[in-house]
């Protein structure tokens, strides 16, 4: 028996909803529209929906508006059938139904990030220790203490135990021997990075190594390494190295094919910084190709770095990438429509409406409150006066009539630079909502169960009464 959903909305969006689900054809479920009778879902709370909902006979589950500000579970006890908050706009409905209105899990991945801090000699104990917290929060599982060459690191004893003592997963990356030495005297987890003349170092503490060539693009020394490791009997990771571009970044990618091919059962780790450090192009995307060559080659292990101010975000890029990867592989899918953290330029629906949509919902607006939204011929701003589109906001504002309202005239004159740089890169918009950036710019977070304040005119209002 095919699942019955009632979708509660407002008069606003009454038309639009069913527009949109008509037009979705065939589908397994049935589908009923309840106009709860309010203007906007915003406006929508348990109480009036207590009040005012009758649920048709045979209801399965209530779909409710993604800006609904209220209780979930105490409407599903209420009603004794399941409430469930949908998307923020009517336009990605779609997709929410097609995952049968159940957002992606998206809390299990098996990648390992290990963080370099790249100039930790020349921090504090302290101050490694709170870059360390930023990083852990971001999503690290490993803090790598990065060894400078020719520079003394006296602290490095200090920092691998006080690391430790915080509950941290430590590595250390030097060229020394003896500072190598050092970080697994004082505890550390991995060493990075041992060659088949330096793997003894690792036989004498418990310790686990991460291998590379001894000589660089080298696998059969690096298969010797894992041979000597393998008949020590201990735990190892192997990182074939990845190259720069133009430095030999086609060949190393050749490099971790075949290092899969030989040894597939073999841990292996990835240095993603020669690329997301070395190219000028927004992180999100090269981390997005290089996670997904790691989850195709079972690469479990990365290694990020951020020297780079463009690359700021990268270990809450690796964290997105690393989840979505996952679980798209498990589903056997495209990583598309599981998150939008690594969107952080543009967007796949950058219009919530149409030009038609805008249009109509333009023609039964009584007030005299302006609305801004964007669609593909621009930034459209309506009320009862009036409708106006254009591509440049500041075409717009004299036809507003806020000249003597500098209040109006500065939220408006922020909301339509916010639409027309959204329109200009191809981001979603919607009014009185920040810009989403993805992971770039991590939004505040809201609480859903709790009605909005009202907007800045509003309070300005309110507050000058």
């Amino acid at each position: 028996m095919a699942e019955r959903l009632v979708f509660l909305t407002g008069h606003l969006a009454r038309s639009r909803l069913e527009k949109l689900l008509a037009g979705l054809g065939q589908t397994e479920f049935e589908w009923e529209i309840v106009d709860i009778g309010v203007k906007v879902a915003a406006l929508m709370t348990e109480e009036i929906i207590k009040r005012r909902l009758t649920l048709p006979e045979g209801t399965d589950r209530v779909i409710l508006p993604g800006r609904y500000r209220g209780e979930l579970e105490r409407l599903s006890a209420h009603f004794s059938v399941p409430f469930v908050r949908g998307p923020d706009e009517i336009a990605d409905l779609p997709g929410f139904l097609g995952r049968a209105g159940e957002p992606p899990d998206l809390s299990r991945h098996d990648m390992r990030i290990f963080a370099e801090i790249v100039d930790a000699p020349m921090l504090s104990v302290a101050g490694l220790l709170a870059r360390a917290n930023v990083l852990r929060m971001a999503g690290a599982d490993v803090i790598d203490i990065g060894c400078l060459p020719e520079t003394p690191f006296p602290l490095l004893r200090e920092a691998v135990r006080a690391l430790k003592a915080e509950g941290f997963s430590v590595s250390v990356d030097s060229a020394s021997l003896d500072e190598l030495k050092i970080g697994a005297q004082a505890g550390a987890d991995y060493l990075l990075s041992l060659t088949e003349h330096t793997l003894p170092l690792a036989l004498d503490f418990p310790v686990t190594p991460v291998l590379i060539p001894s000589v660089p693009g080298d696998l059969d020394s690096l298969g010797r390494a894992i041979e000597a490791a393998q008949k020590a009997g201990i735990a190892f990771i192997a990182d074939p190295v990845l190259d720069p571009i133009h430095f030999g970044f086609a060949q190393s990618i050749g490099r971790f094919i075949e290092a899969h091919r030989r040894w597939p059962e073999i841990e292996l780790l990835m240095g993603t910084g020669n690329l997301t450090e070395l190219t000028d192009a927004d992180s999100s995307g090269v981390t997005a190709l290089l996670a997904g060559l790691c989850s195709e080659l079972s690469v479990r292990n990365v290694l990020t770095v951020h020297v780079s101010p463009h690359t700021v975000r990268t270990v809450e890029e690796h964290d997105v990438a690393r989840r979505i990867l996952f679980a798209a592989r498990n589903d056997g899918a495209l990583p598309r429509s599981y998150h939008a953290g690594l969107l952080q330029v543009h967007d796949r629906k950058p219009y919530a409406a149409t030009i038609e949509d805008i249009e109509a919902l333009a023609g039964t607006v009584r007030d005299a409150n302006f609305r801004i939204m964007t669609a593909e011929d621009g930034i459209h701003i309506f009320n009862n006066r009036g409708h106006a589109v254009a591509t440049d906001a500041f075409e717009l504002f004299s036809g507003l009539g806020v000249e003597k309202d500098g209040a109006h005239a500065f939220y408006l004159g922020a909301e339509l630079m916010k639409a027309e740089i959204a329109w200009r890169l191809g981001k979603r918009y919607a009014q009185d909502e920040p810009l989403a950036w993805g992971v770039a710019a991590p939004a505040p977070e809201t609480d859903r169960t709790r009605l909005a304040e009202a907007g800045h005119t509003l309070r300005a209002k309110k507050e000058g009464s």
